[in-house]
């Protein structure tokens, strides 16, 4: 399946559900999906808590991993992520994670993305940066 900026937000949203470890065990969703960019959520509920109380560092990564599958996919030839690098800036406040990937440059080989996550209060939990590979 090709995606692109006319697939409806449904058929992306049912395309990205076969990302089990995100959509099902995480229970990330995909509210937004365009050429280069991309916004999804995860509600903060007990699983995604650490023993510290805090989210775990890998629920954000996988919110945010999330959110840069979908912006890189869309409109390109299949990407994967070859390089990641996440920095935690503060604890989540709210009750609601928000994962937004922008393309920085995308070519014809690679692309470079960066994920903004925030909670719903506006605090900014983490950055991550990343370069993919664009198979032919």
């Amino acid at each position: 399946m090709v995606l692109d900026e006319n697939t409806p937000l449904a058929e992306v949203q049912a395309f990205f559900a076969n990302d089990l470890f995100a959509s099902q065990a995480c229970s990330c969703t995909i509210t937004e999906a365009s050429h280069g960019h991309a916004v999804t959520e995860l509600e903060i509920a007990p699983i995604h808590r650490n023993a510290m109380g805090g989210v775990m560092g890998g629920a954000i990564f996988t919110l945010a991993d999330y959110a840069l599958a979908v912006a890189c996919n869309m409109g390109e030839n299949p990407t994967v992520s070859v390089s990641n690098s996440i920095e935690f800036l503060a604890g989540a406040r709210g009750s609601r994670l928000i994962a937004t990937c922008n393309a920085d440059k995308s070519g014809r080989n690679l692309g470079f993305y960066t994920v903004d996550v925030t909670d719903e209060l506006g605090t900014h939990v983490a950055r991550m940066t990343a370069t993919c590979f664009r198979r032919a």
